[in-house]
């Protein structure tokens, strides 16, 4: 890893300062962990810390970014989804990783993307601890969606081949009139009120099903046509399948901060509280009267 100089500093203008520097140097790197891809869709012996198989390309994009987020100034720890604890790099700022979100779609050629989380605390963090979060995605083009605690709206990106990015869209919103959903787990494990809740979805006809196999390309189908995306509580796993931290926490920020809103089916994603780096949640994001069904749907199962 580089040797940096550790500021030591957590003040507003070096926080905002770091947080440009993990941004810039996850957009920078996206060209490279896109053009890894290819020769690294096989799987590799062992599992991450969520008993999950890994993917050559898994390991390849966690340790890019610990090299280059690792040696940030006033970086403290980096927390990746394929390390069993964060990686002690200096004094500072938390920064959560999932390298590859979605790395089972390699072997279709699908969408998969990056996401990051940074927390102004020691890990595991609260969600009202972030001070920015932004997930990069590998579609037709490469894009990041970012999210500030110094800036009121979303931005996106678009990222070019040769590792520099643009502004496309500035004020990101959701869009009011919704028009896509898409829900994780097996059916036959969604209990009985998220099945019905599910079913007066499917009824509207302006509502179309868009579910792709990796969180970050559906909740980005949330964020650019409105609508919900829900990964659920299910009979055989309570708590669903993802991440808190790693992705709980960040989607909801950044989906919240498009004028849309986050649950975990009682209370915004960035209210909850676990104390496991990496504990699960269930997980549902869009437009604020369809997350509010839902609640509402759920409330006699809490």
């Amino acid at each position: 890893m580089a040797t940096k100089e550790n500021s030591g500093s957590t003040d507003a203008e070096s926080t905002q300062k770091t947080v440009n520097a993990v941004l810039d140097a996850v957009a920078r790197t996206a060209p490279e962990v896109r053009r890894g891809l290819p020769g690294r869709r096989i799987a590799i012996e062992g599992k991450n810390p969520s008993g999950e198989e890994q993917k050559a390309a898994d390991v390849y994009t966690d340790e890019l970014l610990l090299e280059r987020i690792g040696s940030i100034s006033n970086v403290g720890v980096y927390a990746s989804e394929e390390r069993a604890s964060g990686v002690d790099v200096g004094s500072g700022l938390s920064v959560c990783v999932d390298p590859l979100d979605g790395s089972s779609n390699l072997e279709p050629n699908a969408a998969m993307g990056t996401i990051v989380a940074i927390y102004d605390d020691d890990l595991p963090a609260s969600g009202r601890d972030i001070v920015a979060a932004a997930y990069v995605l590998y579609g037709a083009t490469t894009t990041m969606i970012v999210a500030r605690s110094n800036k009121e709206t979303v931005t996106e990106y678009v990222i070019h081949e040769s590792g520099d990015y643009q502004v496309v869209r500035e004020e990101l919103t959701l869009p009011e009139n919704p028009s896509v959903y898409g829900f994780g787990g097996r059916v036959p494990h969604w209990v009985e009120e998220f099945e019905e809740y599910v079913s007066e979805v499917e009824s509207d006809p302006s509502m179309k099903l868009r579910y792709g196999g990796a969180m970050i390309g559906d909740v980005n189908q949330v964020l650019t046509y409105g609508g919900i995306f829900g990964y659920p509580t299910l009979t055989n796993a309570p708590e669903g399948k993802l991440r808190v931290q790693f992705e709980g926490y960040p989607v909801g920020y950044i989906l919240e901060k498009a004028g849309g809103a986050s649950s975990d089916g009682r209370k915004s994603l960035l209210d909850v509280e676990k104390d496991d780096l990496h504990a699960r949640t269930p997980v549902y994001v869009g437009n604020e009267g369809l997350i509010d069904d839902l609640e509402a749907a759920l409330a006699d199962r809490y």
